[in-house]
């Protein structure tokens, strides 16, 4: 094999001996900076690199994903199949205003995570609980007496000049609706701040 170029970043090879060895590695990277640590990519020795998705010889075990409780701010219609339902979502989190009251301010933004009933489910509670226009976007209820909260997966923070709260998440889901959770109770924008630290 070739030398390392100084301008590639070659991954090292872990070696392990069962599937809970390799679990405790996916949850516990060794030393380096965690922050870039996906997760382990498991290839054959054998193989040779595919464009694309292939399956069979390398198989990506991600890290398990992040999780905040927001609550849902904004709703937009989906296109193609889900053009009649909302199924646009901006969520946010608590932050003390200069007055010291708690307000929402958007973190994000997803469009996926959720079954066809579920979407249905949302849909309805848009519809119900809209309170202004704005073009195709519509603001629900959301405010410490109530709003709906939503857990929302993603797989990394990192910090934004161009988003209001100072944080941008990557690869937002809804992972689950959480009814029976109150408004009040979402998560606030330090718990963010601190993931980013």
């Amino acid at each position: 094999m070739a030398a390392a170029s100084d301008r590639i970043d070659l991954s090292p090879i872990q070696p392990f001996g069962s599937w809970d060895e390799l679990a405790a590695l996916r949850l516990a990277p060794p030393p380096g900076d965690p922050a870039i640590a996906e997760g382990l990519m498991l290839k054959r020795l054998d193989s040779t690199y595919e464009a694309g998705r292939p399956r069979g010889p390398w198989f990506k075990w991600k890290r398990d994903p992040h999780l905040i409780d927001a609550v849902l701010m904004y709703a937009q219609r989906g296109h193609g199949k889900r053009s009649s339902f909302y199924s646009d979502f901006t969520f946010g989190v608590w932050v003390e205003d200069a007055d010291g009251a708690h307000v929402l301010t958007p973190v994000g933004k997803a469009y996926f995570g959720f079954t066809d009933e579920e979407l249905k489910q949302l849909d309805k509670f848009v519809r119900d609980h809209t309170t202004d226009r704005f073009g195709p976007v519509r603001a629900v209820r959301a405010d410490r007496e109530f709003g709906l909260v939503l857990e929302v997966a993603f797989e990394g923070l990192q910090r934004s000049k161009r988003h209001k709260s100072g944080v941008a998440m990557r690869f937002p889901r809804i992972s689950r609706i959480r009814w029976d959770k109150p408004s009040k109770e979402a998560d606030e924008l330090a718990t963010l701040e601190r993931m980013l630290d």
